[in-house]
């Protein structure tokens, strides 16, 4: 069985997608064998959920999209009322299966949560719960904008309380007019139990190659 990470992010929009991708292409490049998983989206473009598409192009292995993403909505509202409206709710033992058989064909399998941490997936389960099902160490992405300190430090004690392990962090930079940009990143860094992983310029290129170079994931623990 492979390793495992769940990205998370500290609200939607923040680059889950991007640092997702940019994970998959630089654990490509150590030459591991990487798929990348959406458990749920909910949004879609022209008929197509490029956040999926994405990720399935930035992975070396091809998987069967049933397991890749088992759950898809095409209205962008949150997960759990768009499952409402589709009469299906979402079931995590299905996506621990989807997991299992994707773990089963690579070294590395990203798991891309959808929204914040605790965003609901079904009337009593969050994404919180969802990681905590899979077990896997989380990766926060944070955006880096005005009020992400707290964000951040609200969503890592939540993880905290779901009993899992913070295993690095990334510094997205969404918005370019940031002000104090560095003594904010150096505030996280005192903070954060995580290891910062990169800090990553704001592009409209999901996981492009040239960002492949800005995370060090030499203090993320993986297994042999």
């Amino acid at each position: 069985m492979g390793q495992g990470y769940f990205v998370t992010g500290t609200d939607t929009g923040v680059g889950k997608t991007t640092v997702s991708c940019t994970l998959l292409r630089t654990f490509t490049a150590q030459g591991r064998k990487v798929v990348g998983m959406k458990p749920v989206v909910a949004g879609s473009e022209n008929g197509r959920w490029y956040d999926v598409e994405q990720l399935i192009a930035a992975s070396n292995i091809r998987a069967d999209r049933e397991y890749v993403n088992p759950y898809a909505f095409h209205p962008p509202i949150s997960p759990h009322i768009a499952a409402q409206q589709a009469g299906v709710e979402i079931d995590l033992a299905m996506i621990q299966h989807a997991y299992q058989s994707l773990s089963r064909q690579a070294d590395i399998v990203i798991v891309e949560g959808a929204g914040g941490f605790l965003a609901p997936l079904n009337a009593r389960q969050t994404g919180a719960d969802l990681a905590r099902a899979l077990n896997l160490p989380v990766i926060l992405v944070v955006g880096m904008r005005l009020g992400c300190l707290n964000h951040a430090l609200l969503t890592a004690q939540a993880i905290r309380a779901a009993g899992l392990p913070l295993a690095g962090w990334v510094a997205n930079c969404i918005d370019s007019q940031m002000l104090v940009l560095e003594e904010n990143i150096s505030t996280l860094e005192q903070r954060l139990e995580g290891s910062l992983l990169g800090v990553m310029t704001f592009t409209n290129e999901v996981g492009s190659q040239q960002q492949s170079g800005l995370l060090n994931l030499t203090k993320l623990e993986l297994k042999d």
